[in-house]
C-alpha cells in the first residue's frame, strides 16, 4: 500500500515539471506554425503580384512574424514587397482587390518617393496569442 502513495508522490511531486514543459512545447510550436504562416503569406503575396503585373520587378521583399503594430498582446504575420511597375496605381489596386481588401490599416498600396510600390498585408497569425506577441 506504501508503494502506491510513493507513485502518487513522484506524479504529484512531476506533475507541475510536465505541464511547463508542454507549455514550453506548446508555444515553440505556435511560434513554428506563425513563422511558417507569415512565410508562406509573403509568398502567396509575391506569386500574385507577378501573375497580374507583367512587367513587375520587385526590389525587396520583407516579412516580419510577431507584435509589429505594438497595440496589445498579439502575433501578426507581416509582408512588405516593393516593386516597380508601368501599371499605374488604380490598375494594380483593382486587379489585387480580387486576392485582397484594402484598407489603410492592415492592407494597402503606396507609391513610394521614389516611384515604386510599397505593397503592405498584415493578417493574423494562426497562434495568435502566442508568447512571441507579448
Amino acid at each position: 500500500m506504501s508503494m502506491n502513495f510513493k507513485k502518487i508522490g513522484w506524479v504529484i511531486l512531476f506533475l507541475p515539471f510536465l505541464l511547463i514543459l508542454f507549455f514550453i512545447v506548446y508555444e515553440i510550436f505556435g511560434m513554428c506554425i506563425n513563422h511558417h504562416a507569415t512565410k508562406q503569406q509573403t509568398n502567396l503575396l509575391q506569386v500574385n503580384l507577378e501573375n497580374e503585373i507583367s512587367d513587375i520587378q520587385i526590389i525587396n521583399i520583407y516579412s516580419e512574424t510577431g507584435n509589429t503594430t505594438g497595440t496589445g498582446n498579439h502575433v501578426d504575420c507581416l509582408s512588405a514587397i516593393i516593386f516597380s511597375t508601368n501599371m499605374p496605381e488604380s490598375e494594380i489596386r483593382d486587379t489585387m482587390s480580387k486576392y485582397y481588401e484594402f484598407n489603410e490599416w492592415n492592407c494597402f498600396l503606396n507609391k513610394t518617393d521614389d516611384g515604386n510600390y510599397l505593397f503592405y498585408l498584415n493578417t493574423a497569425a494562426p497562434f495568435e496569442d502566442n508568447i512571441e506577441g507579448h
